[in-house]
């Protein structure tokens, strides 16, 4: 991101901290773009919008945290805390008709692509209100009036989804791309390389992007994977790229450019967006394989504080109103949380609605 001072300052992997203790780090974060937002074509206003959307994020899921604990929910919840640099500047970056469909780690790309907090709440709760009327949960976030096709639960398993979602709108030739984004855990699937293969050879519109978080589950990327992930692309004559998750304005910058040459030569792209999460794989994992060291490390790269503070340096907003921002999130993400109590629960035959296109009513008595 522009301006020096608000490049952050880390320790290279292997090197040591003040304490003279190695820290080791499970993934190497590239430089950010040194481009400030006018550079880039964002307006003051886009600026404001992607600290707002990234800070709600950030606020909803720890909240949604906090609900976990306190039992209202159950099942799995995997945060994207630290990740919201990739789908806020990707959102910003595609027209608002483009693909995208995600993993279980869904709740920021629900919202920001027009998932309303009342709505995501109300699903994690498991409530009718719910975007997928309470039947979905955690890991199945969509908005499909906005093209979000939602999370999915199986690793790798929505890949070849992203495949068929750019296959259908190359055939019907309308100008929009897919984009389908997963963790590095999912980057040995068979059905990922299967779909790039396809993809290759029909050149379909679609930008797979691995978000490398460092960790599949509890295992770092450098142990279970060979060599550089984006490197995975020469094997099939595929373009790739590689860059910074941990700021905003670079993935906008890369994905404006990725999804515009997609678009115009209608031709896949494979796109490893280095990042890091600073929650668990999900709420029951004791993160134990990681250090404090490490964590402590990456979260000077801190995503929301970085552009909180771009904001402030630039003199775009002054600490006052960015706190009436920050203010008027946390009680839209608290009114978030008393919609989903106060909201019903699916009735009893809503069990078989919905799993087929048309599904007739098997459950009407004759």
């Amino acid at each position: 991101m522009a301006n020096k001072k608000t490049e952050a300052v880390f320790t290279p992997i292997g090197s040591y901290n003040g304490e003279n203790k190695k820290v080791e780090k499970s993934v190497e974060l590239p430089d950010a773009t040194d481009k400030t937002h006018k550079d880039l074509g964002l307006s003051d206003d886009d600026v404001i919008e992607m600290y707002n959307q990234m800070y709600l994020q950030r606020r909803f899921e720890e909240r949604a945290m906090q609900m976990y604990q306190k039992g209202k929910f159950g099942g799995f919840l995997h945060l994207y805390i630290g990740q919201e640099a990739i789908s806020t500047g990707t959102v910003f970056a595609l027209n608002d008709d483009d693909d995208i469909i995600t993993a279980y780690r869904d709740h920021g790309w629900g919202l920001v692509r027009g998932v309303s907090p009342r709505e995501g709440m109300a699903e994690l709760f498991g409530k009718a209100t719910g975007c997928s009327k309470g039947k979905g949960g955690s890991m199945h976030f969509a908005n499909v009036e906005q093209h979000f096709w939602g999370g999915y639960g199986i690793v790798g398993g929505h890949i070849p989804i992203g495949g068929g979602l750019a296959f259908a709108n190359k055939y019907q030739d309308n100008g929009r791309i897919s984009t389908c984004f997963f963790g590095d855990g999912a980057v040995d699937q068979g059905a990922l390389h299967e779909t790039l293969n396809m993809s290759q050879l029909w050149k379909l519109p679609c930008i797979y992007v691995v978000e490398n978080n460092g960790y599949s589950m509890g295992t770092a990327a450098t142990r279970h994977t060979v060599g550089e992930i984006h490197e995975r692309a020469k094997g099939y004559g595929m373009k790739s790229a590689m860059f910074n998750g941990m700021d905003a304005f670079t993935v906008y910058e890369n994905m404006k450019k990725i999804s515009e040459e997609v678009r115009k030569e209608s031709v896949p792209y494979f796109v490893e967006i280095r990042t890091y999460r600073y929650r668990g794989h999900s709420m029951s994992d004791p993160q134990k394989y990681r250090t404090k060291e490490e964590l402590q490390e990456y979260q000077k790269t801190d995503p929301v504080e970085r552009m909180k503070k771009y904001i402030l340096d630039e003199k775009i907003l002054k600490e006052k109103k960015i706190e009436e921002i920050e203010q008027n999130v946390e009680d839209t993400v608290l009114d978030a949380i008393d919609f989903a109590e106060e909201s019903s629960f699916p009735e009893p035959d809503e069990l078989y609605e919905d799993m087929y296109a048309g599904t007739p009513h098997f459950h009407d008595k004759k």
